[in-house]
């Protein structure tokens, strides 16, 4: 059971505490690190309740459900991989791919392998193999042999252990659930930016559907653009509030959802990212800074004013919005399915770099396809932006390459791929699809 007292990221946590009971380690309330930062040994962020047993390491949140672990026994592949369950509660195994051109493809020192298949660039299958598969299997009977042992250590120990042990496989599984039925179904993809915060944000949804319905697209759905009320969005913001509870405190993110938050009026835009501010306590999370992440069309992007993004410069935080382009060449865009010119395309291109160049705390961020298969027009295209249209090597406004078949062999995809990131002057990644 959860402890009575109601925190929130407002609240005076306990001091970190440690406790042995041979061979078991268990610290309550540890300090992680308070900012997400790029380096190349695992990081870890918030204040968690770590456990060690003689063979593996949990990590358990402020609502004592587990967040991280990994095997500290001599069959474990790497001894810095590790897993991590999202608060939908999928499972994710990050490896370092040998960190052969990990970072030189997503941005990020450690590959995610998640358990369903969207563009698997670099890494296997883990998830299915022994011993991260057994792990994952029986973690809380290795807890149920730990709070045997370790019960009476404590009264604070006896108390997270009763919580974790009623946060079990089939609890946790319907706190996800509860995220869905809040925000009206699962994120079926997160902004590639949101790799900037290990992708631990906090879903919002602003409207529902998107604009285009392009024949290429597999992770958007069939709903019509529709913007929700702010009286909607504080409902949402109220039960997710209720939702995370103590582990509020843990993050320092939102992304608006649904697939073009962009489109929606400029009043509810910054009232929604204000509102939640607000609500969620964003600043005072203990993970310092805090961000906002969405989506945009080519059609959104042209028809805001400059007042929008000037306003979305003063709020608080950074913000980040991404852009799906596709392609800048006709032939593609048709092959593609997706509604647009490739003037339009071009344009939308042109005032990403404007806005860039013209905002200090917004950063907008473009999407284009990658296939071996497309025509040879397209890739001449996206040069034609990256490279020739872009004055001089930037760090702000990042591209993201995203194939059009998750399963193909990937050799020849990255092989295309760093021929284009020697020639851009624009940050160049691939895109790793990720859920919520």
């Amino acid at each position: 059971m959860l402890e009575s007292k109601k925190y929130d990221q407002h609240c005076t946590l306990p001091p970190p505490r440690s406790y042995r009971c041979n061979p078991h380690r268990i610290e309550l309330y540890k300090r992680g690190n308070r900012r997400y930062e790029k380096v190349s040994y695992p990081l870890r962020c918030g204040i968690y309740h770590e456990i060690e047993s003689s063979s593996a390491v949990m990590h358990f949140n402020l609502n004592h459900q587990l967040i991280r672990m990994t095997g500290t026994q001599r069959d474990w592949p790497h001894p810095q991989e590790w897993l991590k369950r999202t608060i939908s509660n999928d499972w994710i195994y990050y490896s370092t791919g040998g960190y052969t051109g990990v970072y030189e493809t997503t941005g990020e020192f450690y590959l995610p392998n998640l358990p369903y298949t969207t563009n698997n660039h670099l890494g296997g299958t883990p998830l299915r193999q022994e011993p991260i598969r057994s792990l994952m299997d029986n973690w809380l009977e290795e807890i149920e042999h730990i709070s045997g042992s370790c019960g009476d250590s404590s009264e604070a120990v006896a108390r997270v252990l009763e919580g974790i042990l009623d946060s079990n496989p089939a609890a946790l599984a319907e706190q996800g659930k509860t995220l869905h039925r809040i925000i009206d179904g699962p994120v079926t993809v997160l902004p590639p930016d949101t790799r900037h915060v290990d992708y631990q944000v906090i879903p919002l949804n602003v409207s529902l559907g998107c604009l285009y319905k392009c024949g290429f697209c597999r992770v958007k759905n069939h709903r019509g653009f529709a913007e929700l009320s702010l009286t909607e969005i504080d409902t949402q913001l109220d039960k997710i509030k209720d939702l995370l509870a103590a582990d509020l405190t843990n993050f320092n993110s939102i992304f608006l959802g649904q697939h073009d938050a962009l489109n929606c009026s400029h009043q509810l835009i910054c009232s929604a990212i204000a509102q939640a501010h607000h609500k969620l306590g964003l600043g005072s999370s203990y993970i310092k800074g805090s961000n906002t992440f969405l989506f945009g069309s080519v059609g959104s992007l042209l028809s805001a004013g400059t007042e929008l993004f000037d306003d979305l410069d003063r709020l608080p935080g950074r913000i980040f919005i991404n852009i799906g382009l596709e392609s800048a060449d006709q032939s593609t865009l048709d092959i593609l399915e997706k509604p647009l010119l490739a003037a339009e395309v071009s344009a939308a291109f042109s005032k990403i770099q404007w806005l860039n160049k013209r905002c200090r705390s917004v950063e907008i961020t473009a999407n284009f396809v990658t296939d071996p298969e497309l025509p040879e027009s397209h890739y001449k295209a996206l040069l034609g932006l990256i490279r020739d249209r872009v004055d001089s090597v930037k760090d702000k406004g990042c591209i993201y390459l995203s194939p059009l078949r998750f399963n193909a062999p990937s050799r020849a995809r990255l092989f295309d791929f760093y021929k284009l990131k020697r020639l851009s002057r624009l940050p160049l990644f691939m895109y790793t699809i990720q859920r919520l």
